[in-house]
């Protein structure tokens, strides 16, 4: 096992505790570790059911795709960025892309 998937094994259990230790259920937990994706995402997850300990698992679910979105624009905003310097050094140094 990689350095990676014992990261986020150990971010996936640790989610999986804590929305067990609010009341819900172990499968709860392993569909929001699947759809979050990253040990990053699911620590940001666990802190939350920390601090706010919802009662409700709508709550729980809403902060999940607020994550999400999160991480999309985040996604978005950087594929944007990429491609504004690849525009900009187009601009600059014409189609070959070579600096004078």
């Amino acid at each position: 096992m990689t350095d990676e998937q014992r990261e986020w094994t150990r971010a996936r259990e640790g989610l999986t505790a804590a929305v067990m230790g609010l009341g819900f259920p172990a499968e709860l937990g392993d569909e929001i570790a699947k759809n979050l994706g990253s040990p990053k995402a699911m620590n940001r997850m666990i802190s939350y059911l920390h601090y706010a300990k919802p009662q409700k698992v709508e709550l729980v679910v809403d902060e999940m795709l607020a994550i999400q979105s999160e991480i999309s624009a985040w996604r978005r905003k950087k594929a944007g960025q990429e491609a504004n310097a690849r525009y900009n050094e187009f601009l600059n140094y014409g189609p070959g892309g070579e600096k004078d």
